[in-house]
């Protein structure tokens, strides 16, 4: 392609990123109004603590603040690298019983909606693939790291071109902003470049998408259970929200420590016991190394009762909730079908304009 091939993962990108996130973080407290979020999670389960500190507290803060948020379930991914095809309705639905059990209020300010049902939105990935090379989408970092984390033999098409369909979800809505960690900036990155390139090939006095920003995460990555890697329900090293008290003290016991009885917040030279630690920070909002002094030699026993005790305190009105919302089905139904109807008025509304741009427009 004429264009500049994409750059992933350079340094001074990240920390250009870092400082933009920063100032839209101090403008939205003034101009909530001014941006738009897209964010959202495949329906491949129910979701655990580690989306629960993650990302769920973060959309329900940008919410109240005023900040118009669309919510993607994110089914038609699901097909990339996954089989369990005959669990996304049921999987689906149980996303929506998070999302409100963490806080989330769906409404005029708030959209939840499955992208099999947008398709207007998905419709965008046509003139977004002709914006794209071969070589682009192979050379994504996050592209390879998911197919080598999933254990893929057999790469299907659809994975490589999960960026771009990424980049439809974004920009249908015009969305400006974006939550992601670090790891998520290269998709982020291809979504930047297809909408500029789209303004600049089709509209360029006029331009039709918004260069997505994006909003980085303050939370630390959530390590599971195993303390060795990325909480992931998978790999069996997760709290889901949905567990009771007491499956959440069994699963804390089982929790990996190492042999050291004096507990101390070294997250370098003690990855399992600094994750626990600062678990418990994460609920109690103490300072993980003031939590480690007043654990001090009562060993991981005592961490692990502190964090069961800490956890289920931070969840109990979540849970109490959970169930009031499995009760309601009807209601979920109706924030599903709300939730389309909206978003589709949005992608009806953008395609429109895509095709008078492209001069397709009858």
């Amino acid at each position: 392609m004429a264009e500049k091939e994409i750059e992933y993962g350079n340094a001074g990108s990240y920390q250009a990123a870092v400082e933009r996130s920063k100032k839209i973080e101090e403008d939205i407290l003034v101009n909530p109004l001014k941006y738009r979020v897209l964010t959202g999670d495949r329906p491949t389960g129910r979701l655990h603590i580690g989306h629960y500190f993650g990302s769920l507290q973060n959309r329900v803060r940008l919410s109240k603040l005023g900040v118009p948020t669309m919510i993607l379930i994110a089914d038609y991914q699901v097909l990339t690298d996954h089989d369990a095809f005959q669990e996304i309705s049921q999987n689906t639905k149980q996303l929506v019983i998070d999302y409100i059990a963490a806080g989330i209020e769906p409404g005029k300010n708030v959209i939840i909606y499955p992208h099999s049902y947008i398709p207007e939105a998905n419709q965008l990935m046509l003139p977004f693939l002709t914006l794209v090379s071969l070589s682009e989408l192979s050379r994504n970092p996050t592209v390879k790291e998911e197919i080598q984390s999933a254990g893929i033999k057999s790469v299907n098409a659809g994975m490589y071109t999960y960026p771009i369909h990424q980049a439809c979800d974004i920009l249908f809505c015009k969305g400006n902003i974006v939550p992601v960690g670090k790891d998520q900036l290269p998709h982020l990155e291809l979504t930047r470049t297809i909408a500029r390139r789209f303004n600049e090939k089709f509209s360029p006095k006029h331009p039709v998408f918004p260069e997505p920003q994006a909003l980085l995460s303050k939370t630390p990555s959530i390590l599971g259970l195993d303390g060795s890697q990325k909480m992931s329900k998978s790999r069996g090293n997760a709290i889901m929200l949905s567990a009771t008290e007491d499956e959440t003290a069994t699963l804390i016991k089982k929790a990996k420590t190492d042999g050291d009885r004096h507990i101390t917040y070294d997250p370098q030279n003690r990855p399992e016991v600094a994750n626990l630690l600062m678990l418990i920070s994460l609920c109690t909002k103490e300072e993980p190394g003031a939590i480690a002094d007043k654990i001090g030699d009562g060993g991981s026993g005592m961490l692990k009762k502190m964090l069961t005790e800490a956890l289920n305190e931070e969840l109990r009105p979540l849970r109490e909730k959970r169930k009031q919302l499995e009760a309601d089905p009807a209601y979920i139904q109706k924030v599903l079908t709300e939730g389309a109807k909206q978003a589709r008025e949005i992608a009806i509304a953008t395609l429109d304009e895509v095709r008078h741009v492209m001069n397709m427009a009858i």
